[in-house]
């Protein structure tokens, strides 16, 4: 008689251990990596450009959008570099824990050019860079991120080689890759 009282009390317990684990789980919901909408990313990326530092990231849910913004002032005197830029990724694919985008970018970048008899001039680069990212969170508000695709210099940047260049139309372009690391805050 006691081992069966045993038995009922063991199976009512089972019971309810697992109609109580049940609901936990069906009240915690599906668990969600960054990329969640209205998360704010910041961080360091480049563009396929070679543009790059400081970086911000709006994550949208189905999109995301940011920007780039670098300096650099080496030894010398006027000589500092002023690079500005902006990216839209659709999200072609998304899982909890990457996904995959495809846009552009747009980079516009400030550099000294030589100028006649020994002066200093300037340069504006513009790079339009359509392609794709894919975003890999490692944690679930670290993200990863490869940007593959076509660079298209315009203007003064017609040619990627790094040579004083005239003002122009002419456009040249060559496909590349870059990476970049993002903390989002939600």
């Amino acid at each position: 008689m006691i081992v069966q009282r045993d038995r009922a009390s063991l199976a009512r317990m089972t019971k309810t251990s697992l109609l109580a684990s049940i609901f936990v789980l069906a009240a915690a919901g599906a668990a969600h990596a960054g990329g969640q909408a209205g998360s704010l990313g910041v961080g360091a990326e480049y563009q396929l450009s070679g543009l790059g530092g400081l970086s911000v990231n709006y994550d949208a849910g189905k999109f995301h959008v940011g920007g780039v913004l670098g300096y650099y002032d080496p030894a010398g005197g006027n000589n500092s570099t002023f690079e500005v830029g902006g990216r839209f990724y659709y999200h072609v694919h998304s899982t909890a824990m990457a996904d995959f985008g495809l846009g552009a970018e747009l980079g516009i970048a400030s550099v000294p050019a030589a100028a006649m008899m020994g002066t200093t001039a300037r340069r504006t680069d513009v790079y339009l860079e359509p392609g794709f990212q894919i975003r890999l969170f490692v944690a679930s508000n670290v993200a990863l991120s490869f940007t593959g695709g076509l660079m298209i210099g315009a203007a003064d940047a017609s040619d990627p080689t790094p040579a004083p260049l005239n003002s122009g139309v002419q456009i040249t372009s060559q496909f590349t890759g870059v990476a970049g690391i993002h903390y989002y805050f939600f």
